[in-house]
């Protein structure tokens, strides 16, 4: 598939200045970073992210952008350039080399794989998820947190070579070192990882039995970890290079550490907003008055008009939670729910029984509800 012209990807003009195309590229990356796109658009999210790093990387040189203007892709492809081949590569001019980083993109392994200075693939470690549980006040208010995870060090006992003391590994015979072969399939030659060494162009033919041969022990370490106020269930804070190592001096992964927040007891959260259920007496609702709501910083009151019905929703603004991208507080809403005395003693229900004939015989201006609902069901059955 071809390529998208590299000005069309950063969405700028063909004499856009430097400054055009670095503040296009911040959008563009801001907008399709993969920690900030997940679950379904992801894949293609981190598409336009890699096509826009790439448009930048050539047109923020000078030299670089002045190739591309006159020859277009084939001025800035270094595959396409005349050098020497390769062996297997006669002909192709590095032909084979960008066949080969199109299937490890394809399989997963093309993000991860580079060259060392000795021509070895380089790998970048693998990533780490944790999950953090939380309470809801420590979401709202933030903290700073202490978490233990597993970590790796260069073993003692072969200083990381992998190798038994005493001797050390040698070039893979199958690669010749590189870690790479190519394989030719008719008009093309395809570069793959080493099936011998798996990439690291080494056999280790004693190894060491301190580490097993991988040159590093699995050991913990403590991270200091900031929780954001605001944070939300589900979000992720990445702390860069506490991943597993790399392998062939390739960089460390990253640590994802996905938030979980307990259950309320009183509270539920939606977005920036909190909702709570405030049970109110009978009387109370009838007679009207203040009441005490609790909130996430105290208390606060409501007041109840008389004849407050079931389900009536009070909104506090401001008592809610200020989101990580939020520059003020959402709002607390509070549902009551008339409660219905029971275990009544014999004079309480006497007094109800009262209170209830006084209720009919004033008729239906006590109970409007009733009176619509009975309308609407007498039309139904007609």
């Amino acid at each position: 598939m071809a390529k998208r012209d590299y000005y069309e990807a950063l969405g700028v003009p063909k004499n856009a200045t430097d400054e055009d195309i670095k503040k296009a590229y911040r959008k563009l990356a801001m907008k399709h970073h993969p920690d900030r796109n997940q679950g379904a658009g992801a894949k293609k999210s981190e598409e336009h992210f890699k096509e826009g790093k790439e448009a930048y990387e050539m047109l923020s040189d000078p030299q670089k952008r002045a190739a591309y203007d006159q020859y277009g892709h084939a001025g800035v492809d270094p595959n396409m350039a005349g050098g020497r081949p390769g062996p297997g590569q006669e002909g192709f001019g590095g032909f084979a080399e960008a066949f080969g980083d199109i299937f490890g993109d394809i399989f997963g392994a093309g993000g991860g794989q580079r060259r060392s200075a000795g021509g070895q693939q380089v790998f970048r470690g693998a990533d780490l998820n944790y999950a953090m549980e939380i309470t809801l006040e420590e979401a709202a208010n933030g903290k700073e947190s202490q978490i233990r995870i597993p970590s790796y060090e260069a073993c003692e006992t072969c200083h990381g070579s992998g190798a038994k003391p005493g001797t050390s590994p040698r070039a893979c015979s199958t690669c010749g070192g590189a870690g790479t072969v190519h394989m030719r399939q008719g008009f093309f030659s395809i570069q793959q990882t080493c099936p011998h060494c798996h990439g690291t162009g080494k056999i280790i033919a004693e190894p060491c039995t301190t580490c097993n041969g991988q040159g590093k022990v699995k050991k913990t370490k403590t991270l200091e970890v900031k929780i954001p106020v605001g944070i939300n269930e589900g979000m992720r804070i990445r702390s860069s290079g506490n991943g597993e190592p790399g392998m062939n001096g390739g960089p460390p992964g990253d640590l994802y550490i996905e938030i979980r927040i307990k259950q309320h007891d009183i509270f539920e959260r939606d977005g920036d907003d909190l909702h709570c259920t405030v049970p109110v007496p009978l009387t109370a609702a009838a007679l009207g008055g203040n009441i005490e709501v609790p909130t996430l910083g105290g208390s606060a009151e409501i007041d109840l008009p008389e004849g407050t019905q079931h389900g009536k929703t009070f909104r506090l603004r401001g008592k809610g939670i200020r989101g990580v991208r939020s520059s003020y507080p959402g709002d607390l809403y509070c549902h009551v729910s008339v409660e219905t005395p029971i275990k009544l003693t014999e004079h309480q229900r006497k007094l109800l029984k009262e209170l209830d004939e006084s209720f009919r015989k004033g008729g239906e201006r006590h109970s409007p509800t009733s009176k619509s609902w009975a309308d609407r069901v007498k039309r139904i059955f007609k």
